[in-house]
């Protein structure tokens, strides 16, 4: 089958484009035809293996999986023995790595069925990015309706998920993005609409019972001044930083000062949870939810998509077709 695969961390041009085995279904697993797969910054860092921290993980001198690649939705090819949730030719989405191929296989519990009004393209940009929206929003920040939610990064992956659904839990929601994508932020749902590039957000005038930041790299003391005295910051991501801990030191300096102050502070590391992933599938099936796609790029040009997506300049997700 072709896929994308890497042997070294590095810039795009460590990615391949080539054939390789095809896997198989095993015991509890699913092989799922791949149709089209997302593309988040996660993918940049894995790539790179920057910050050196993810290597830990990932494998400290080489990746210790080749083919790139998580989010994805497909049609079932075969299952394998106890497998019981799914059967050759369902549509799923979901995610595991591997996900840059015509073929990937996981455990079952790894997908859900793709909800019928979205497209394979739209299903694909789903997973990590809603998810991390969803549980940053309801686990980390607490939500409850009528509260006021600062979304820094409101027009990209994770920041379209998050207007939407701090909208469903309630929240009167204000974005933080460039201009040009303040029509998109709109759109999707947001009752105020801050241009960075014009306005500071965080200058202490206005302050909110929960900020999600996905974006940028904005000190503590900064973000802290927005907040409400007994609000709840949520960093879910963040670029820049050293080559070592990257955006991680920010996370990990908030979790010191919350201990100190009555504003809470949080890291938040999103995980694929069974339960998560099928809650957003009705959200998207009942409309309360909608992915944002920017374009869609062949398997092939993956890395061309890569260098898209640190431009930034992406509205909501990238995907690639498989």
């Amino acid at each position: 089958m072709k896929a994308i695969v890497q042997d070294q961390y590095g810039s795009t041009n460590v990615l391949r484009f080539e054939d390789v085995p095809a896997p198989t279904a095993g015991d509890g697993q699913v092989l799922v035809r791949v149709h089209a797969a997302g593309i988040d910054q996660g993918v940049w860092h894995l790539m790179t293996g920057l910050p050196y921290l993810g290597r830990a993980a990932f494998g400290f001198r080489r990746p210790r999986m080749r083919i790139r690649g998580m989010d994805v939705a497909g049609r079932v090819e075969t299952v394998g023995a106890g497998v019981t949730r799914f059967r050759p030719g369902d549509e799923v989405f979901g995610s595991y790595t591997g996900a840059y191929a015509e073929y990937v296989c996981a455990p079952q519990d790894r997908f859900a069925l793709k909800p019928a009004r979205l497209t394979f393209e739209q299903a694909a940009a789903v997973p990590i990015s809603a998810l991390t929206a969803l549980q940053g929003l309801r686990d980390a920040g607490r939500v409850r309706p009528g509260q006021t939610v600062l979304v820094i990064g409101a027009a990209g992956g994770v920041g379209s998920f998050a207007v939407q659904l701090a909208k469903h839990l309630g929240a009167h929601v204000t974005a933080v993005c460039s201009g040009a994508k303040a029509d998109l932020a709109r759109a999707l749902g947001a009752d105020a609409v801050v241009d960075y590039t014009r306005e500071d957000i965080t200058d202490g005038t206005r302050r909110y019972d929960v900020i999600l930041d996905v974006a940028g790299n904005r000190p503590l003391r900064r973000l802290r001044r927005a907040l409400a005295p007994r609000g709840t910051l949520v960093i879910a991501g963040g670029e820049g930083g050293g080559r070592w801990l990257g955006g991680v030191d920010r996370q990990l300096r908030a979790q010191l000062l919350s201990a100190f102050t009555r504003q809470r502070l949080c890291a938040l590391m999103s995980r694929q949870r069974l339960d998560d992933l099928l809650l957003l599938s009705r959200l998207l099936e009942s409309g309360d939810v909608t992915p944002v796609v920017d374009r869609a790029y062949p398997l092939s040009e993956v890395p061309e998509a890569i260098r898209y997506l640190r431009a930034g300049h992406v509205r909501g997700k990238l995907v690639i077709t498989i």
